[in-house]
């Protein structure tokens, strides 16, 4: 029997850490045949060239697709999905993959999903259905869940999203988040390892901060900033901040550099483009909170039972555990937050996300569909008023 050719597509270190696992999985397996196109900041120096930890890994990078331009206007956007549409569709004419699989909501993945809609290759599209009202992410996902044609989502509301969007129940699957894969499979750092790794020594207290662009505000994402980094300024010297950068959206660049004149200052703080999921999820088990608005604070963190502050509206209408506490833009607000977080007794916090089994629930599903071409012409599925 032919191996099924399964084209995984990846943009970013983060994004590459929550398909780590699927990615083994597929390579693994006797049935399937995993192919790899990396593209985005994968490929670029300024976010550290991260496409080498795959190969470091033992992948083959079968395509790379460059796309990202120097730039993080909605203008340099935009032009930069367009410059994707166009690499992925030469390297899908040359794999010729059986069916793509995408993860998420970035405009890297939107270039790709459009390319394969119209060169005829089915799409498996991971995390559909979220709601991420503070930024053009949500619309993106959306428009990639009407691409697709299976659906792997990450709890039951967003099943139910993706069912109203039209699409065929029998292909909704709700397998729960894959970044909790990475929590129960890898063999995190202990403390002293991660101070050896990172050159950083661990104080009393301890922050883990991402912040990343709020692309649909009409405060712009550099005075949301900067409303965070007063915050933190406010802290006493013997708490830790731990920052990680910000993504290639539209005032990206301007936020990291933000953050590295607050590092220059702040002896107490450092500033680390990208950890990837072992050093990411070894931090986070080691430090009292995450601060900020990325979806790792509401996917993997409460697994952890660690509190996260969700700044902003970023993430707003994800399902959400126990232990997010969620706060405006505003300095003031946001040293609230903290102080909160610090008493919140998370011990018993439940993760609404699954249990780390995410993987094997989707390879499962790739092997019991013998034909991925027959998913191809799909009948919109009507949803009654009244469910």
């Amino acid at each position: 029997m032919e191996k099924r050719k399964i084209c995984v597509v990846t943009g970013s270190r983060a994004e590459y850490g929550l398909l780590y696992w699927l990615m083994k999985d597929i390579q693994a397996d006797d049935q399937l045949e995993l192919q790899i196109i990396a593209t985005g900041m994968h490929l670029s120096p300024e976010f550290g060239l991260t496409y080498k930890v795959i190969e470091q890994d033992g992948f083959t990078i079968n395509e790379k697709v460059e796309m990202l331009l120097s730039s993080d206007t909605p203008v340099g956007i935009a032009k930069s999905i367009g410059l994707g549409v166009i690499g992925f569709a030469d390297s899908f004419a040359r794999l010729n993959p059986h069916l793509v699989v995408l993860l998420g909501d970035r405009f890297e993945t939107f270039a790709a999903a459009q390319a394969a809609l119209v060169s005829r290759i089915p799409i498996a599209h991971i995390a559909g259905g979220d709601i991420t009202e503070g930024a053009v992410d949500e619309a993106i996902r959306h428009s990639i869940s009407k691409m697709s044609h299976l659906h792997f989502v990450t709890n039951e509301l967003s099943a139910k999203r993706v069912r109203q969007l039209g699409e065929n129940p029998d292909y909704i699957f709700n397998v729960g988040s894959l970044g909790l894969d990475n929590i129960r499979r890898l063999k995190l750092l202990n403390r002293r390892e991660l101070e050896e790794k990172l050159n950083f020594c661990f104080r009393s207290k301890n922050l883990l901060v991402t912040f990343h662009p709020v692309t649909l505000d009409e405060m712009p994402s550099s005075k949301q900033m900067q409303e965070l980094l007063d915050a933190l300024s406010h802290l006493d010297g013997d708490t830790g901040i731990i920052f990680t950068g910000s993504n290639a959206d539209a005032e990206g660049r301007q936020l990291n550099q933000m953050i590295k004149k607050f590092v220059e200052t702040h002896p107490n703080a450092v500033y680390y483009q990208s950890l990837g999921q072992l050093l990411y999820l070894s931090v986070v088990s080691q430090v009292d909170m995450v601060v900020g608005n990325s979806s790792s604070g509401i996917y993997e963190v409460p697994s952890f039972k660690k509190p996260t502050v969700n700044i902003g509206d970023r993430q707003k209408g994800r399902l959400q555990a126990e232990s997010v506490i969620n706060c405006p833009p505003n300095a003031r607000k946001i040293e609230e937050a903290i102080k909160n977080a610090y008493r919140l007794d998370c011990s018993q916090v439940k993760n609404p996300y699954g249990d780390g089994n995410s993987s094997q629930r989707i390879i499962k599903v790739l092997k019991s569909i013998d034909d991925y071409a027959k998913l191809l012409k799909k009948p919109f599925f009507e949803v009654s008023f009244s469910e």
